[in-house]
């Protein structure tokens, strides 16, 4: 393996790391036995999702703007592969970014708006991780 591709497969692997991290806090915030978080779940739904489309665009060596519209980031996907039409749904995701975290257009997250949200990480992993799988970054192997 040469040693671009090997700094190309630790750049990816690492916001693959920091996206699972989010998705980790956001199911285990469902445990807690009072005052859940819905807002930050879906916070980190919304984190995860963004840090799996930016892993692909590194793997893809495209350069990202500082965002957290996913439809944007999934519009520079399509760019090289097909998936606005599986992903199209996540869009939703990007009003947790910042809104819901400072006041001003703050509102509670509801616990169907976490779970909902989490649905929709999850979603994100599994599409781009198949299209990292296909394209070599066996980021689970790495765990082994």
């Amino acid at each position: 393996m040469s040693d671009e591709r090997k700094e190309l497969e630790e750049q990816v692997f690492k916001w693959i790391e920091i996206a699972d991290e989010d998705l980790l806090l956001a199911k285990h915030a469902f445990t807690l036995s009072s005052n859940i978080p819905y807002r930050l779940i879906c916070y980190h739904a919304q984190q995860c999702a963004e840090k799996y489309l930016k892993a692909f665009l590194v793997s893809r060596m495209i350069d990202f703007p500082y965002t957290h519209n996913l439809e944007a980031l999934v519009n520079l996907c399509e760019k090289e592969i097909k998936i606005k039409k599986r992903l199209k749904v996540i869009f939703i995701l990007s009003q947790f970014a910042a809104a819901k975290r400072y006041p001003g257009e703050y509102r509670n997250a509801t616990k169907d708006d976490a779970i909902e949200a989490v649905k929709l990480a999850e979603l994100t992993k599994q599409v781009i991780g198949e299209i990292l799988e296909k394209d070599g970054f066996h980021f689970y192997e790495r765990d082994k």
